[in-house]
């Protein structure tokens, strides 16, 4: 455990990229929905239902090997007046962005919300657009947080899970497993994307434990609802809790206001 907190704070050195401030890129979107569901979060079908499918592919500086995965929300406006509200539409980060002309590519449902009242099909035709953007808490309203077991699994050892809404605006640095009671806690290694997994899960039922970046110190969010011992590949267990902190602190200068 020890060391497992000394990489916490490794983590927290580097998960601060001025997350308060407002950005200036563009962003294109995705002509296919079938490509949403392959994202690099390993959400696949369900990336679909998140933000009622307004979700994104980031930039490497913005997905952070993953642990951007469905807990980093953008709010994005294109500059087009002429075309665009300013309002703007919310998404969620759900997939890894090879491109580097755009730091974000959208889902096409959340490119056309950037549009006035009857332009969305003008706002299509332009392929790309050049947007302001920045950082504010997900929403997940009825929902709790949440871990999907996924078909890798193999009861009782060898555990993998999905972590699926997670509010607020802060990172997840980890995943701890322990039987319940019991002081004796397992670290989850991060898989890929949203996927934790542990070959050494202890026999349930299990308390699952998520360390959240807040401010340059840790805050362990502690699931109310144990993980049955006989837990099921495929199914979705409700934590009976919501991250709903907020992370002022970063480490860049002073910027520019959201107007």
């Amino acid at each position: 455990m020890a060391i497992f907190l000394c990489f916490l704070f490794f983590l927290l050195s580097s998960a601060t990229a001025c997350d308060h401030c407002v950005h200036q890129s563009k962003v294109s979107y995705f002509s296919k929905t079938s490509a949403l569901s392959k994202g690099a979060c390993g959400y696949r079908s369900l990336a679909l239902g998140l933000g009622s499918g307004h979700i994104a592919a980031a930039v490497p500086s913005i997905y952070k090997n993953g642990a951007a995965c469905g807990g980093t929300c953008f709010q994005v406006r294109c500059k087009n007046r002429a075309l665009c509200s300013r309002k703007g539409t919310r998404v969620i980060v759900t997939d890894l962005n090879h491109n580097n002309k755009t730091d974000m590519v959208l889902s096409k449902r959340a490119f056309r919300a950037l549009a006035n009242k009857g332009m969305d099909n003008e706002i299509l035709k332009q392929r790309a657009v050049d947007v302001e953007y920045i950082r504010v808490p997900c929403e997940y309203k009825h929902h709790n947080l949440a871990v999907r077991v996924e078909e890798s699994s193999k009861n009782p050892n060898y555990l993998a899970i999905k972590v699926l809404y997670q509010g607020g605006k802060t990172e997840i640095l980890g995943v701890v497993l322990s039987e319940y009671g019991s002081p004796v806690r397992v670290d989850m290694r991060r898989k890929f994307g949203a996927v934790w997994e542990t070959d050494r899960a202890p026999k349930g039922p299990l308390q699952l434990g998520f360390p959240i970046v807040q401010g340059f110190d840790v805050k362990w969010i502690w699931a109310k609802n144990p993980v049955p011992a006989d837990w099921k590949i495929g199914v979705t267990y409700d934590t009976g809790v919501q991250i709903t902190d907020v992370d002022f602190t970063d480490g860049c200068a002073e910027c520019g206001p959201w107007n």
